[in-house]
């Protein structure tokens, strides 16, 4: 097509058009420049804050461009840790100095000196963040305003001290928490941009009235009473929303989160203070006041859980309020020490579940109340399980007597027969629930009642040792039977709870088998037994599958030791036995299928054994000899595609078994044995580095400089003498120097690393001495201040970074 234009002209026109997009440019850094700075001044921009740059506004021809990667705003919002750590310590060292020369230190000064320097300190602290939030140093502001908030406590402790000694100790913390909450209350108002002063004027606050309650002698009963209305109080201010929440928007969430948190901790002493009346009850009325206000404080937990809006929180709450409640029915309705407490549990757990039918109530409230009902439920159960807890543990008395024939018995008492008695109520009244309510949860509940009935019952009646042996072991079996899915199919929550009676049962019984060598055998073998067919032809889930199998492998290490005991064997010959499950898993835990993994981890772990009993048998040839076998072991099992792995276990092995046996032969320059290693393997590397010279330099050098390097430290620190550290220290430095030079990670991190704990083992006695002849609190305070200062320059050099960042973006 033609120009009308000259190319004079036309050069003309575009020189213009140039002009005019450069000053646009230019209004844009500069109305995006203002942006950033209120940003990282942390103040939300308003609507109008004043005349915008002239032309503000998209021109007539601009069209958005695409949208490039995330620039300065859009990661503003995440603060980088490091910068916090250094704050967050440096202000936590202040502190500790501060306590130290407040309580400690400075005697010469007297109280009164400590007084004023402190109060100097505390305004100086105190006035510091103002400056720093106009230098939009927010962090270090906040790390400042926390030790000036510290300051103050202790310049109520030194007021305290100096003028006002004579006032009781209640009255003056609930009067200095009171003006402390309000002195912090009002800082926070007048800085704004600070986030710590208000949580801190809460937590002050909390101690006002508990305080007031010591100072008036009013008892336990009204102290928690006034824990209860602590609790509404910090309850309605995290629900109350209110003009504050608008005033200061970046704080109050904060403030109602840790309002929440605090009532729930007064609630729950109030809840203390009522068992507490409970348990020194000794007459109806002391039962009726504890009662009412356990009563109370479910109440709370309920009308709260149905206010909030949280719905992961809600159900916790009302269930925490249901549990509440059953305390209470417990201690109106059932006397201390009785015995059925365990129906009541079962009995309080249906108007709890039938929550769920209960339409007026919230949808988070009625699921949390049934939740409260299976928990209670249970708690009948485990009440009655624990009734009968010393047929359980009666067995460990055998611990310190294998073998022996004592025979211990359980002593349930006079109420054995009636703890079986009402067990075996408590799961009919559990299955008679299961029927009015439909809740399946109830049979779940009756599984370790009837258990506990059956397992203890034999006890109870004073059975022959040898019946009440087949007859635990019978019910034992049965629960591991259901456990396993061996037998029928049952319901989830069925085989959860008779999995738990069965490994406890197992357990006890265990530990009873040890009364005799016949028993031991012949229990441990059945129990074995049972697992290992509930682990290879269970249909339960993979997780109980799985403990099977691991519970299996243990009892056949069990009986590899009892039998080196009935042999007689040297105690360094008994692991020689145990290496056989480790060998047994790597040869037939491939043909395990699914529970493959959890039995050569078992093997493992039996392995391990072996190696600690070589260890305590304080034989060290003999111990070389089970370091090399375990290494054959894993050698074996490295065969296999799958576990290539396990390789690098079987050359630590051996390595440690070729250290252990001239450790045994009395060889102590171990450099007469790694040198010749480390200097072949070095050679090697270098070829390999010259072949190939992207290969990692950990790969090629960090095995054969550790394997000189790493003994050689681990001599030094048990050498008196000079000559090696001296030595190491050079080598060391050569090393690190050449890693330096050439660039090679390896060399200059495994060099860096011996020569700094090679220089740390030299001076550690002379650094000791100085910091002894230091003040206590000085080197705190130092340090302290050192870390402040520099993440206050960290954060400014972070903020310079954004901008230079956000300046190499806009070019080109």
């Amino acid at each position: 097509m033609e120009n009308p234009l000259t190319p004079a002209s036309e050069l003309a026109l575009i020189d213009r058009e140039l002009a005019h997009l450069d000053a646009r440019r230019l209004q844009l850094l500069g109305r995006r420049d203002w942006l950033l700075r209120l940003l990282n001044a942390q103040v939300a921009p308003p609507l109008s804050v004043g005349p915008p740059a002239q032309g503000w506004g998209p021109g007539p021809h601009w069209t958005p461009g695409p949208a490039g990667p995330a620039q300065g705003p859009a990661r503003e919002a995440s603060a980088p840790g490091a910068q916090n750590v250094l704050l967050v310590l440096g202000a936590v060292l202040l502190a500790v100095a501060a306590l130290a020369f407040t309580l400690v230190s400075w005697g010469s000064l007297g109280i009164g000196g400590r007084a004023a320097v402190l109060a100097v300190l505390t305004g100086t602290a105190l006035a510091v963040p103002a400056v720093l939030l106009r230098r939009a140093l927010g962090a270090t502001a906040e790390a400042v305003a926390a030790v000036g908030l510290l300051l103050t406590v202790l310049d109520v402790y030194a007021l305290h001290e100096v003028a006002l000694g004579g006032v009781p100790a209640a009255w003056y913390v609930a009067g200095s928490c009171a003006a402390l909450a309000a002195l912090w209350a009002g800082y926070g108002a007048t800085l704004r941009g600070l986030l710590l002063p208000l949580p801190f004027a809460l937590v002050a606050a909390q101690w006002t009235l508990p305080c007031l309650a010591l100072a008036l002698h009013v008892g336990r009963t009204a102290g928690g009473w006034t824990l209860l209305a602590l609790a509404a109080l910090n309850a309605a201010l995290g629900l109350w929303g209110g003009p504050a929440a608008a005033v200061r928007p970046r704080v109050w969430p904060a403030v109602r989160i840790l309002a929440g948190v605090l009532a729930a901790l007064a609630a729950l002493g109030a809840v203390g203070v009522a068992l507490a009346l409970a348990a020194d009850a000794g007459s109806l009325p002391d039962r009726l006041s504890a009662g009412v206000l356990l009563a109370a404080a479910g109440g709370a937990f309920v009308v709260v859980a149905g206010r909030i809006r949280q719905e992961q929180l809600a159900p916790v709450l009302a269930g925490a309020g249901g549990l509440v409640w059953t305390l209470a029915a417990q201690v109106l309705l059932v006397p201390r020490g009785s015995a059925w407490a365990p129906v009541l549990y079962v009995l309080v757990s249906l108007p709890l579940l039938g929550a769920l039918r209960v339409g007026a109530a919230a949808r988070p409230v009625r699921h949390g109340l049934a939740g409260a009902g299976v928990v209670v439920a249970g708690l009948g159960g485990l009440v009655s399980f624990l009734s009968m807890l010393p047929v359980l543990v009666a067995p460990a008395a055998l611990l310190g007597e294998v073998w022996t024939a004592a025979s211990p018995r359980a002593e349930l008492g006079g109420g054995g027969r009636q703890a079986v008695a009402v067990a075996l109520i408590a799961a009919a009244v559990a299955l008679w629930l299961e029927r009015a309510s439909g809740r399946r949860e109830a049979r779940v509940v009756a599984v370790p009642l009837v258990w506990t009935a059956l397992f203890a019952a034999p006890v109870a009646f004073a059975l022959p040792v040898a019946a009440v042996f087949a007859a635990q072991l019978a019910v034992v079996a049965a629960a591991l039977v259901v456990a396993l899915g061996l037998g029928r199919a049952t319901d989830a929550g069925v085989r959860i709870a008779a999995a738990a009676c069965g490994a406890a049962g197992a357990a006890s019984l265990s530990v009873a088998a040890l009364d005799g060598r016949t028993a031991t055998f012949a229990v441990w073998a059945a129990l074995g037994a049972l697992c290992g067919a509930g682990a290879a032809y269970g249909r339960g889930p993979l997780a109980s599958r799985a403990a099977a199998a691991v519970v299996a492998t243990g009892y056949a290490t069990g009986l590899l030791l009892a039998l080196a005991a009935l042999l007689e064997l040297p105690a360094r010959q008994w692991p020689l036995l145990v290496l056989l499950v480790p060998a047994a898993a790597a040869a037939f835990g491939p043909r395990a299928a699914a529970v493959r993994i959890p039995v050569e981890v078992a093997g493992a772990a039996a392995g391990g054994l072996a190696l600690l009993l070589a260890l305590v048998a304080g034989h060290a040839p003999a111990l070389a000899l089970v370091l090399g076998l375990a290494g054959v072991v894993c050698a074996a099992a490295a065969v296999r595609a799958d576990r290539r792995a396990v390789g690098w276990a079987a050359g630590a092995l051996f390595l440690a078994a070729t250290w252990v046996r001239l450790a045994a032969s009395g060889v102590d320059a171990v450099e007469a044995y790694t040198l010749p290693v480390t200097v072949p393997a070095l050679v090697v590397a270098w070829l390999r580095r010259r072949r190939d010279p992207a290969a990692p330099s950990w790969a090629t050098y960090g095995p054969g400089l550790a394997a000189t390097l790493v003994p050689s430290l681990i001599a030094v620190w048990a050498d008196p003498h000079w000559t090696r550290p001296l030595l190491l220290g050079l080598g060391a430095l050569a090393v690190t120097l050449a890693g330096a030079r050439w660039r090679l990670q390896a060399p200059l991190v495994l060099g860096g690393v011996v020569l700094g704990l090679v220089a740390l083992h030299e001076l550690a006695p002379y650094v000791l001495q100085v910091v002894g002849a230091l003040p206590r609190w000085l080197p705190p305070a130092l340090a302290g201040a050192l870390l402040l200062a520099v993440g206050a320059t960290y954060e400014k050099r972070l903020r310079d970074a954004r901008r230079l960042r956000s300046a190499l973006g806009r070019l080109g």
